[in-house]
Order: C-alpha cells, then structure tokens, then sequence
C-alpha cells in the first residue's frame, strides 16, 4: 500500500529586522501549506530576523525579538496540525547560531545548530554565529522563560539530531551544508532518514542556477528520499537578490519547483509522494552496506502521522508527477532579477520612483529598460490580483486606492524620471535616442543643456588660477584634458540628485519624498575604474553595477523583440562613448579606445583575477594559452601589465562606488564581495620582471626555432 505525505517548503520575501512583516509572512505561508493538507512545512534560512541583518547579529536584541516572534507563532492555534521548520538566530552557552528550530502542535521538539557556516564572497557567517562541529551530538538546551511559560517545557534537545515520527523520518541541513564534500545528507540518507529540509538563504547570480539545482538533485540522486529546499527571497536590504526557486525533489526527479523571479511575498509550493517510492529506491545492497558503517543520528520521537492511515486508502488523492526544470536565460535573469529587486528598494524605501541621467548610451538604456521591466512586473501582478503589489504601487506613485496602473507606460509615467544632460560635446544622435526611448517606456522626460554650468565652474577655475584648461585635441596635456572630462560628469550627478528631490515637487507632489537616483556603470567599467569618482555613477544604487558589457548588450538585442522597443537597435549599434571630449570631423570619443581594452577583454580579466584568482604573472600565463592564437606574447603581456596598472591605480573608486546589484562573480565592489586593498603598489614589480623572463624565454626558444629551420 501506498503512503502518499503532502510536504510543503516555501520561499518568502523576507526583510532583515522587520521582525513583525517576516513573522505575518511565515505565518501566511504555514496557513497556505495547510490549506493544501501539507503536513510539514519548511522555510527559508533566518526567516524571522531575515538573513541579511548582518552585524546586527550581534545585538542581543535580535535573539530576543526572534523568541518573541517565535512565541506569537507557538500560540497560534491556527499553526497546529503541521509540522514546522523554522530557521532563527539562538544563543546557547553564550554564543551565537544559526539555527532551525522544529516544533509540533506549540511544542518545540528540537534545535538544529547549522553545521557549516558561509564564510566566503559575499557571506561573513563566521563574523556572527559559531559552527556546531560536533555532527550527530547533541545537548540540552535551557528555552528562554517566555517559552517555557507556554510550552511547558524547560529544556529541549539541541544540536545535531533527527525527528522521527510514527510513519517516517525527518533531518534538516542548512544552505552551505548541500555544497560540502560530506554533506549530512548523505550521512543522513545511509541512516534511514526519509525526508531532508535545506533552509537557504542564496543569491542570484547570472548562470548560477543551474549549478545549485544540480546539487539539490544530486542529493537524492544517489541516496535516495525526499529534499525540500526553501529559499529567500527578494532584496533582504542590501546588495543582493535572493531569488527563491523553492524545490522539492525526490529520488533524483523533480516534483515541484517554485517561481526565481516573482513580486509575490509569499511562495508555497507542495507535493504529494509515496514514502514507498523512496523506500524501493534504496534497496539497493550497495547502500545497505554502507548504512551499517554510516553514523547513528539521536532521533527526537513525536506521536504524529505526517502520511494518511494507510488502511483508509484515498482514491482523491493525486501524487505529483516529476517536472523538468525550468531556467531562463542570462538575457531574462537580467530582465527579471535587477527588476525585482528595484521594486523591493524602492518599495520598502518609501520613495517615490527612480531618476536616471538617461546619456543615450547602452549602459543608461539598458538601465532604463530594467526598470521599464519592472513597471511590466508590478502591472502584471496587479493584474493577478497581488493586493500587496497593489497597495504597494499605490503607496509609491502617491496615488488613490482606486487606481490601478492599466501599463507598464502608464506606471513609468507616475514613478520613473529620466533626463538627458548636454552639452556642447553631446551629439545629436545621443539626444534623440535618449527622447525616443523614454516616450516608449512612458518615462517623465527632462532635456537640458548645461554648457553654462560647465563654463562657469572653468571660469571659476580660471579667476582663481589664471590658467585655463583646454582639451587635449586643442593643444591641452592629459591632466587638463581628463579634468574637463571630469567635471562635466561631476556636474551631472550634482544636477541629478537636484532634479531628483525637486521633479515631484515640480509636478505637484508636495507630500512624497525624493526620488531614488540610479546609477549605470557596468562592472567592467567599473573593474577597468573607467568612471569619475562622484560623478552620474554615484547614485542610490545602480541595477547593473554587478552586470558585464556584453550580457548588457545580449539584453537589450533580447528586449528590442521582447519587450516590442525597435528603438533599442539605435542603441545597440551605436560606438561606446563618453561625449565628454569635443566631436572634430577627426575625433570621437570612444570608451574602447580610452580604456585600452575592449569590453570583453575586460571580462576576461575580472575572471581570471578574481574566480580564479589570479594576479599579474599567472593570468599572463593562462592568456598565453587563451590567446595564443589571437595576440602575441609580447601583446598579452601589455595588456596584463596594463590592466592591473588601471585596475590598481582606481581601486579608491570603488570605496565608495555605488551599492550594486551583484550578479557576477568577479564584482569588484570591495565594500563586500572583494576585499582587496584600495591603495596598491600599481607597478607590481616582481611580477612584472617574471613575466619579461618568460618573453625573453619564448623570443631565445623562437630564434633557435628559426635557425634549426635554417
């Protein structure tokens, strides 16, 4: 006879220490899943604080407010009946983990310490909580006296243990433990633990997905049982987008997945699947073998069914049938993911709507379509009925509860502002794609020229000094060249915080706040340091800081046909320029041309330097091979010389670059995610000496080449 369990995990767009919103949203999802006859229920990593509150974890207050939420949940009656899977910060012994705690009917029946902690690129886990190194151990845990007041309970099993019940088995593991090469839950499966939780707290990266599904999968592929994984969601209030792709797996096979990118606050997902399924799974002599060698978990008893009776066989139910997996596209995980997370910002931020310095340039279009994206996404939802989305949209166009956007254009004319910013050096053609795009995307649209601010600050300059700068094409040295560059751009970002605070004001909104001022310099750029210091780069937060050169133009050739804009093609074949250099019928500025890279080089550097952790002498000597047969020795080891000249000579921008949306792996931004030094010896001398050894090597073994042909 089949034993068919209904399990339920989950991805929630919670929000770091918003305690009472993160436990309303736990809540609403344990009642989703119970409405669906789910009998257990799992949720994301931290749920109750939210993941990212980072050195907040280590204020006392935050385990305080957590058992005072979890308390709220506990004496919920309506949270009865399922058994839950709750992830919160504890202390015990006077030090901090991250912990899962599972309770049943307002009894808690067991903490599980998180084993692994993520101490690497964007995670500083160890920062905050302490490992629980001692796997199948467990102790007794003193529950603070609020909950034992409601529980009757005084002490708990703590650490590293299972649940049993009357039909199955349960274990939990948290996010960094699936990516170990001793996950527990191979430990777990050879001990006959049917059913393993992964409460996550992971980040979208662009093609990261993939990467992380095939480990959830694996988990089972090879033992056997059941995985749920539950995941955040959304901007926990900060640099990254947690995109939820809930899953729950079995035996290898899929059977439910959840939604990546999604405005909903809330995601449950469930599935029905026969215990017997994973039970013939695992006869196999093989892995009982090895079971006898395999460690013994304590396993913390409760009188609960988690599967019908059996004996009372239920032709209404439906067991799930496996899916395929479902990804998108670098080009749609660029569309959806910095979209979703603009609308949390600006949301949560109480603004009032983004402000771009809209150049006419790819990087400020593709900017600007994201958010266009976004408005796509919050109609869509309003569309649905998503009564958060509603209030939400309504709250941040400073709108009535009767209205509700009919477009994406619509919306964008409400919250989005865009302004083109000349000067005597812009062309025509920049101006007139910048107008274009902005009147299909519906954006409120601003076109000035601000030569006379410029000549003023050099006037200025000039009163003061008596000397007067002049361009490099008109008889100018570099440094007056690059600070005439420099203070158009500076200027500009000083007009757009202008323009951002006072546009609603303009159009009539006296009672909302300012405007949330986006930035657009891509990471190459950004890598290469190929942007002013407080120049239109520096803004509130900028959607693709964390994006390359070339996934930005991949994007927009996808949105041209997608999203029905013909005006982005303008884009897409338009040079790369700053137009912060006069235009003479003999000169245009190109940004390829002033960096001394071409975009894709640059991405090629930022990978070898970074995901593989390279520094001068050993990327030179992996792009002789990569480019062997495009450069010459003698040209890759300018350019690596060149590179890390650049790269170390502007490291100092990036202390205050702007918060970014991180979606590559080779993301410089040294506030989080790189932390290298800003003041570096740029000549890097050693290196550069072995490198002019290996060049002189290869030159020896080509003239000895060349005299044995002779």
């Amino acid at each position: 006879m089949p034993h068919y369990i209904t399990l339920a995990t989950c991805a929630l767009n919670q929000w770091a220490l918003d305690f009472e919103g993160n436990r309303d949203r736990i809540l609403e999802s344990i009642l989703q899943a119970k409405s669906r006859k789910a009998s257990l229920r799992v949720g994301p990593e931290l749920e109750i604080p939210g993941y990212g509150c980072l050195d907040h974890f280590l204020e006392n207050d935050i385990y305080l407010h957590s058992w005072e939420m979890y308390a709220s949940i506990l004496t919920d009656i309506r949270t009865y009946g399922i058994l839950l899977d709750i992830g919160m910060p504890i202390m015990h012994r006077n030090r901090r983990y991250n912990c899962r705690v599972l309770s049943y009917n307002g009894e808690i029946l067991l903490i599980r310490p998180k084993i692994v902690l993520a101490n690497d690129g964007n995670y500083r886990e160890m920062r905050y909580f302490t490992p629980w190194l001692k796997t199948q151990y467990v102790e007794e845990y003193i529950l603070p006296r609020m909950i034992q007041r409601i529980t009757n309970q005084v002490t708990v099993k703590f650490g590293d243990a299972v649940i049993s019940t009357l039909d199955t088995c349960m274990g939990a593991e948290t996010c960094e433990e699936l990516f170990t090469p001793q996950a527990p839950h191979i430990s777990m499966a050879l001990d006959g633990i049917e059913i393993i939780t992964n409460s996550s707290g992971s980040h979208h990266e662009l093609r990261k997905l993939d990467t992380r599904m095939a480990m959830i999968i694996e988990a089972t592929r090879k033992c056997g049982g059941i995985y749920l994984y539950a995941n955040q969601k959304g901007c926990d209030g900060d640099r990254l987008y947690y995109d939820g792709c809930a899953l729950i797996v079995m035996n290898g096979k899929v059977m439910a997945q959840g939604s990546q990118f999604s405005l909903a606050d809330v995601e449950v997902i469930t599935a029905t699947i026969d215990l017997e399924e994973v039970r013939a799974y695992r006869a196999l002599i093989s892995h009982g073998i090895q079971s006898r060698l395999a460690p013994k978990y304590e396993r913390v008893h409760v009188p609960a069914e988690l599967s019908p009776d059996s004996m009372n066989f239920d032709m209404k139910i439906n067991p799930s049938v496996p899916k395929h997996l479902k990804y998108y596209k670098p080009e749609e995980e660029i569309a959806y993911g910095p979209a979703c997370w603009l609308w949390d910002y600006v949301r949560r931020s109480r603004g009032s709507g983004f402000f771009i310095p809209l150049s006419g340039g790819i990087d400020s279009c593709a900017t600007s379509v994201i958010v266009h994206s976004m408005c796509r996404l919050v109609v869509q939802a309003c569309k649905e009925g998503n009564r958060q989305v509603i209030e939400d949209v309504q709250a941040v166009a400073n709108m009535p509860q009767s209205w509700i956007p009919s477009s994406p254009q619509d919306l964008a004319g409400k919250i989005f502002h865009t302004c083109y910013m000349g000067t005597q050096n812009s062309s025509l053609d920049t101006r007139r794609r910048a107008k274009e795009l902005a009147e299909k995307i519906g954006s409120y649209h601003v076109d000035l020229n601000m030569d006379s601010l410029v000549s003023a600050t050099i006037s200025l300059f000039e009163v003061t000094t008596g000397k007067k700068p002049v361009f490099k094409i008109f008889g100018g040295s570099n440094i007056e060249n690059l600070a005439l560059q420099n203070i158009q751009a500076r200027l500009r970002m000083v007009l757009a915080y202008l323009f951002a605070q006072l546009l609603p004001w303009v159009r009539g909104r006296t009672n909302t706040g300012g405007l949330l001022v986006l930035g657009s310099a891509n990471v190459d750029e950004q890598l290469r340091g190929y942007l002013t210091k407080y120049d239109c780069s520096s803004a509130d937060i900028n959607p693709i800081g964390g994006i390359s050169k070339s996934d930005l133009i991949r994007f927009i050739i996808w949105a041209e046909k997608e999203f029905e804009l013909p005006v982005l093609k303008t884009f897409v074949d338009a040079t790369p320029t700053a137009e912060l250099e006069p235009i003479t019928a003999s000169h245009v500025q190109s940004d390829e041309a002033d960096m001394g890279f071409t975009y894709d080089e640059l991405s090629m550097f930022g990978r070898l330097r970074k995901v593989d952790k390279c520094g001068p002498y050993s990327m030179f000597i992996k792009l002789l091979h990569i480019w062997g047969d495009q450069k010459t020795p003698e040209e890759t080891a300018d350019k690596v010389k060149k590179f890390f000249w650049y790269y170390s000579v502007n490291r100092h921008k990036q202390t205050v670059s702007t918060p970014s949306y991180h979606a590559e792996q080779y993301s410089p931004d040294d506030n989080r995610f790189d932390l290298r030094p800003f003041l570096i010896d740029p000549r890097f001398s050693w290196a550069r000496q072995k490198i002019d050894d290996v060049l002189s090597k290869l030159r020896t073994n080509e003239t000895l080449s060349t005299m044995t042909v002779d």
